[in-house]
C-alpha cells in the first residue's frame, strides 16, 4: 500500500488540477459513469466534533474508495486545521487497499473547486463583484477559486465576526483585487457571484438581499441542521447541486424541501450542465444557486491525481500490509 502525507499535497496538487478532477468527475456523475454511496455524518459526542464516512466508485476512471474525517471546531485553538480527513484508495479488482493519501489540503481544493466549477458554468460572463459571505479557513481557498475562473474587479465581503475580515483583505490582496468589508444589505444589492462558506446553522443571508441576475455559491451546508440562506431564496432562484440526494438530504436544499418551497426534481446536478445534457443560466435576470455539499466523488478525484503524482515524483511511502 502507498502513502502520500498530508505534508506532500501541497506540492502533488495545484488549483487548477483540482478543478480539472471536479469539473470531470461531475460530467461522469451525470453519464452514469460514476456513484456516491450514503453519507455517514454524526456528532461523536466529544470535542464538539462531527465525523463521518463518503465514499463511491467512479467506473470509468476505476477509482474506488472512502473518505473518513470531520470537524472539529476547538482544533485552531491547537493550531490545527478544523477539518480534518484522510483519503483511503481500494483496487476495484481485489478490494485490496492501495493507498491512504492526506485529505486535508485535498479536502479545502475540493471544495473551492466545486464552487469554481458552479461559478464558470452559471455566473453571469459579464459578472465584476465577488461577494465573500465567511472569513474562516475555507474562505482562502474559495476565493483564489473563483478569482481564477471569473474576471472579477473587486471583492465584498462579511463574517459575523468582524475581526477576521482580515483573512478575505490578505486574500483579496494577494490576487490583486481590491476589498471592502461590507454589510450583507451592501453585499447582496452589489455582488455578482456571492460565495456563502460558514458552518451556520442558522440563515444568513436572505433571499430579499439578493438581486437579480446573482450566482450563489452555498458550500458550508453539508450536515442535517446546517444552513447558511434562508429556504425562501431557493424558492426564488433556479437550483444547482453536486449530488441532489445529498442537496436534499443534508444540503442547503433540505430546508426549502421540507417546507414544500422546492420539489427534489426541480433540482440540478451541476454535472448534467457541463455535460451537455441540461441547461444552464437561461436569463440575465435568473438567480441561479449552487447547492455544494461535498461529494466522495470530489475526494477520490483528487486523491487519484495526486497518488499519480506522487508515484511519479517519488513522494508516495510504501508499505508492506502482507
Amino acid at each position: 500500500m502507498l502513502i502520500v502525507p498530508e505534508r506532500e499535497i501541497a506540492a502533488l496538487m495545484t488549483e487548477a488540477d483540482a478543478y480539472e478532477a471536479v469539473e470531470a468527475v461531475f460530467a461522469a456523475m451525470a453519464r452514469g459513469e460514476a456513484v456516491n454511496f450514503p453519507v455517514i455524518r454524526e456528532a461523536i459526542g466529544h470535542a464538539d466534533a462531527l465525523y463521518g464516512f463518503k465514499s463511491g466508485f467512479d467506473r470509468a476512471g476505476e477509482v474506488l474508495g472512502v473518505k473518513a474525517g470531520g470537524y472539529w471546531p476547538g482544533n485552531a485553538a491547537k493550531g490545527l486545521t478544523n477539518h480534518q480527513s484522510t483519503v483511503f484508495l481500494f483496487d476495484p479488482d481485489s478490494g485490496r487497499p492501495a493507498a491512504m493519501v492526506g485529505g486535508n489540503l485535498l479536502t479545502a481544493l475540493r471544495t473551492a473547486a466545486a464552487a469554481a466549477v458552479s461559478i464558470r458554468h452559471l455566473a453571469r460572463p459579464e459578472a465584476k463583484v465577488l461577494g465573500m459571505i465567511g472569513a474562516g479557513h475555507q474562505s482562502a481557498f474559495q476565493m483564489r477559486a473563483a478569482a481564477r475562473v471569473g474576471n472579477f474587479e473587486r471583492v465584498v465581503g462579511w463574517n459575523l465576526h468582524p475581526e477576521m475580515l482580515d483573512r478575505l483583505a490578505a486574500t483579496a490582496a494577494e490576487i490583486g483585487l481590491p476589498f471592502e468589508p461590507v454589510s450583507l444589505d451592501a453585499l447582496g444589492a452589489e455582488a455578482d457571484v456571492i460565495v456563502t462558506i460558514t458552518s451556520s446553522f442558522a440563515p444568513i443571508l436572505m433571499a430579499a438581499q439578493v438581486r437579480p441576475g446573482t450566482h450563489v455559491a452555498c458550500m458550508g451546508t453539508d450536515t442535517k441542521g446546517k444552513q447558511e440562506v434562508e429556504a425562501a431564496l431557493l424558492a426564488r432562484a433556479r437550483v444547482f447541486c453536486d449530488e441532489r440526494a445529498q442537496s436534499v438530504s443534508l444540503g442547503e436544499a433540505q430546508h426549502a424541501v421540507a417546507e414544500g418551497l422546492l420539489a427534489p426534481e426541480a433540482i440540478t446536478e451541476i454535472g448534467a450542465v457541463i455535460a451537455g445534457l441540461a441547461p444552464g443560466r437561461q436569463s440575465a435576470e435568473e438567480i441561479t444557486l449552487f447547492d455544494g455539499t461535498g461529494v466522495a466523488l470530489q475526494d477520490l478525484a483528487v486523491a487519484a491525481r495526486v497518488l499519480e503524482a506522487a508515484r511519479a515524483s517519488g513522494k508516495a511511502l510504501e508499505v508492506d500490509i502482507g
